[in-house]
C-alpha cells in the first residue's frame, strides 16, 4: 500500500469516527425512517401517520374570521374523529366550555410521574393535534395542571414549577415540530388550583394531572390567557396579536 493511499484511508477512518461521535438524534431518526421506507414500502403508510406534513388540516370555514379563526362546532367533530383512539383509551378528553374547545391530555402515558419530559406517545399525539392547530387562526392556551400532592425534587420545588414546565414543553414541541404560529399560543401553569374534579380519590387525582390545550372561541378576545390570579405562574406567552 502506498503512503498516499494509507493517509487517505486513515483520513476516512477518523472522519467516520468523528461523524459517529456527533450524531444528531433527530437526523439519525429521519435517516433510519427513510431507509426503512426504501426497503419496506409497507411501512411508509404507517409512518406517514405521525408526520405533520402528511396530515390533512381542517378545512377552514367559509365564515372564518379575518385572522383565519374558525368556529368550534365542526372543529370539535373533526378533532374527535382524528383522536378517536386516544379518546376511547381515556388518554384524551375533549369538551367545550365558555372559553372554547378544551383538549385534555392526561399525565398517564404522556409524562412520567414527577417529570416534564414528553413521552414518545405524547409527541405523536401532539403532532396530530399540532397539524390541526397549524391550519387554523384561533388562539390556543396551553395549561399545566397537577393534583394536590406536593412535590419537591431537585428539578421541581413545587407543583407550580412542574405544571409550568409541562405547559412550556408542550408549547416548545408544537412550535418546533408542528410549526404552530408563536403569535397564537400562550402557556400557563396552575399547579393544583384548577382541578377538573375534587382531589378526593386516586382516580380523581389521575384526571387532574393533565395538560389542557384550549382552542379559544374567535370571540374570546385578543388575550389568550386568563386573568392572572394570586400565586399563578405564567410560564410563557407569545407576542400579542396585532
Amino acid at each position: 500500500m502506498s503512503y498516499a493511499d494509507f493517509i487517505t484511508l486513515m483520513f476516512a477512518v477518523f472522519a467516520t469516527l468523528y461523524a459517529i461521535s456527533t450524531v444528531d438524534a433527530q437526523k439519525l431518526h429521519s435517516m433510519a425512517e427513510s431507509a426503512q421506507q426504501a426497503f419496506d414500502p409497507k411501512s411508509a403508510a404507517a409512518s406517514s401517520q405521525i408526520l405533520v406534513g402528511k396530515q390533512p388540516s381542517p378545512t377552514l370555514s367559509k365564515n372564518a374570521g379575518p385572522g383565519g379563526e374558525v368556529g368550534l362546532a365542526d372543529l370539535q367533530n373533526q378533532i374527535t374523529k382524528r383522536l378517536a383512539k386516544e379518546v376511547a383509551d381515556h388518554h384524551v378528553e375533549i369538551e367545550k366550555d365558555q372559553r372554547g374547545l378544551v383538549i385534555s391530555i392526561r399525565e398517564a402515558g404522556s409524562f412520567a410521574v414527577g417529570s416534564a419530559d414528553l413521552s414518545g406517545d405524547a409527541q405523536a399525539l401532539l403532532l396530530e393535534i399540532g397539524s390541526i392547530l397549524s391550519g387554523i387562526g384561533n388562539h390556543v392556551l396551553v395549561e399545566g395542571h397537577t393534583d394536590d400532592i406536593p412535590i419537591h425534587t431537585a428539578r421541581f420545588a413545587s407543583n407550580w414549577e412542574l405544571s409550568t414546565t409541562r405547559a412550556t414543553n408542550v408549547i416548545a414541541f408544537l412550535l418546533d415540530r408542528a410549526h404552530v404560529s408563536p403569535e397564537h399560543v400562550a402557556a400557563a401553569g396552575y399547579a393544583e388550583h384548577h382541578p377538573k374534579v375534587a382531589n378526593s380519590s386516586d382516580a380523581n387525582r389521575t384526571r387532574n394531572r393533565r395538560v389542557d390545550l384550549i382552542i379559544l372561541n374567535p370571540t374570546a378576545g385578543a388575550e389568550p390567557a386568563r386573568a392572572v390570579e394570586p400565586g399563578q405562574a405564567i410560564a410563557h406567552q407569545g407576542p400579542a396579536p396585532k
